[in-house]
């Protein structure tokens, strides 16, 4: 079986396996208990390097292995236009420090069968760190699990694509979690946004203002929403990741959406260049 490689380990995050499992359960230890009654069925996490925001990711998708033993996990994510095209890797593995992740080839060639994606391989595909830094936690906490790893675009028509998936799931009677992966506003000089000036002034608006309304939408898992508000305010890198998301979990019977925990990079390293971190858990 073909096996595609990480790009990021040991820069973004631990590249070595007792490295990574000391780092996870750091994380494990500065984490709360997972919020909200029913079943885990989905989270939206950031993918900064570990040192930022791997402590959030990291608790959201313990979160998604503590109720019942899912057999795939759907992980969108990707830096992506609304005229980007879809993604998808639909055979093989991808490698983690901690061991591989098999792709589920039933469901995502089911998926290319009705959808358009630009196809990637473990050999042919563009580095992305979005859902490759999501992979080391989805296998420590959920074990020996299939991945369908896809990027769609912050669109109307990718919600399509992440209900179709879900339903797919069910069809071939898989216990399905789901991911999304964005980070939100990205402030500063570093990356030409700066409505707000520099300094403290600029951070509480990030803080309660422009990060706090993608938030709550989120929560109200108000899907199209969030792409329409992350396009308009610059406030979410990958609302089509996190839509999806959103759309996929509320297919798979989500009712409910917790905040795990937010923060920013300034919080972490204060920089006039910062950008904000939440981790959302999507419950039955």
């Amino acid at each position: 079986m073909a096996v595609r490689e990480p790009d990021f380990a040991g820069s973004w995050y631990p590249g070595r396996e007792k490295e990574c499992i000391r780092a996870i359960e750091a994380f494990m230890g500065e984490g709360a208990p997972c919020p909200g009654e029913g079943l885990s069925i989905g989270g939206i996490v950031p993918h900064a390097g570990w040192f930022y925001s791997g402590r959030l990711a990291c608790n959201v998708i313990r979160c998604l292995g503590v109720d019942v033993a899912p057999d795939t996990c759907i992980i969108f994510g990707r830096h992506l236009h609304p005229s980007s095209p879809n993604y998808i890797m639909k055979e093989g593995a991808w490698n983690t420090p901690l061991g591989q992740l098999q792709i589920d080839s039933e469901l995502a060639s089911r998926l290319t069968l009705e959808f358009d994606f630009s196809l990637e391989t473990p050999w042919r595909y563009e580095p992305d760190n979005t859902i490759e830094l999501q992979l080391p936690f989805v296998r420590y906490f959920l074990g020996d699990i299939k991945i369908v790893p896809m990027g769609l675009p912050p669109t109307k028509k990718s919600l399509s694509i992440a209900r179709r998936a879900a339903e797919i799931a069910m069809e071939l009677g898989r216990r399905a979690v789901i991911i999304g992966s964005t980070d939100l506003t990205h402030y500063g000089y570093n990356y030409g946004f700066l409505p707000k000036g520099t300094g403290e002034r600029a951070v509480e608006w990030v803080k309660t203002e422009n990060d706090r309304r993608v938030i709550e939408l989120m929560l109200n898992m108000d899907a199209p929403a969030v792409i329409d508000e992350a396009l308009k305010s610059h406030n979410a890198c990958c609302s089509g990741a996190a839509a999806s998301a959103i759309e996929a979990a509320v297919a798979l019977g989500a009712k409910k959406a917790f905040e795990v925990d937010y923060y920013t990079s300034y919080d972490i390293r204060p920089d006039s260049s910062f950008v904000g971190y939440a981790g959302i858990l999507l419950r039955s």
